[in-house]
């Protein structure tokens, strides 16, 4: 089981279009148990309805736990994923 926390940086949180890409990279992981926690609330990752729900806004703070095959590997593009910022540069 690998850990690693990470700060929401996108502009306008996780929303739709970051979800997608999100969830995109959970499929080629298919081995792989996520795990997403922050203070709003935890995700399995097994929806973008799931990772949608919580909330997550820029600067909140969030811990990925992954726990498979490719844990560490897995658990690293999904954390680039959630600080990447996908609204920038701005429209």
């Amino acid at each position: 089981m690998v850990k690693k926390t990470v700060t929401i940086r996108n502009r306008d949180g996780i929303h739709c279009r970051p979800s997608s890409a999100i969830l995109s990279a959970v499929a080629e992981y298919g081995d792989t148990k996520f795990l997403l926690q922050s203070d709003k609330g935890e995700s399995d990752l097994s929806s973008i309805l799931s990772l949608l729900c919580l909330g997550l806004q820029r600067g909140d703070q969030v811990t990925i736990t992954a726990s498979g095959d490719r844990e560490k590997e897995a658990c690293e593009k999904i954390a680039e994923l959630l600080e990447f910022e996908f609204d920038f540069p701005p429209r």
